[in-house]
């Protein structure tokens, strides 16, 4: 009997603050997966749109892009406003990030 075992195949995945197009990218192998879009405002960014690619999908990578920046604007020291439903729906499942949420988007 031959048993199957799972492959798995580890990709390289990058997060970074591309400030010059006001989102947070995520990459796989290189290639653009997907981006949280963001608009900086004094002591905060205002998350308004995250995208991943239709081939991305399903992979956990819009959470690690969220996750990232998230940690990223800790370490900054900013807070955030999540218009975007995807940042504010993880978010809400996250609640360590809830500190992170600028009083008056509460």
């Amino acid at each position: 009997m031959v048993q199957e075992r799972e492959t798995r195949v580890d990709h390289d995945i990058k997060v970074s603050d591309n400030a010059e197009a006001a989102r947070f990218e995520i990459t796989v192998d290189g290639r653009l997966a997907g981006f949280a879009e963001y608009r900086r405002r004094p002591g905060r960014l205002v998350f308004t749109h995250t995208e991943i690619g239709d081939e991305f999908e399903g992979q956990g990578l819009g959470s690690r892009l969220v996750r990232e920046a998230l940690d990223s604007v800790r370490a900054e020291g900013l807070s955030i406003v999540p218009l975007c439903r995807f940042v504010r729906r993880y978010v809400e499942r996250h609640p360590e990030y809830q500190d992170l949420v600028a009083e008056a988007a509460h």
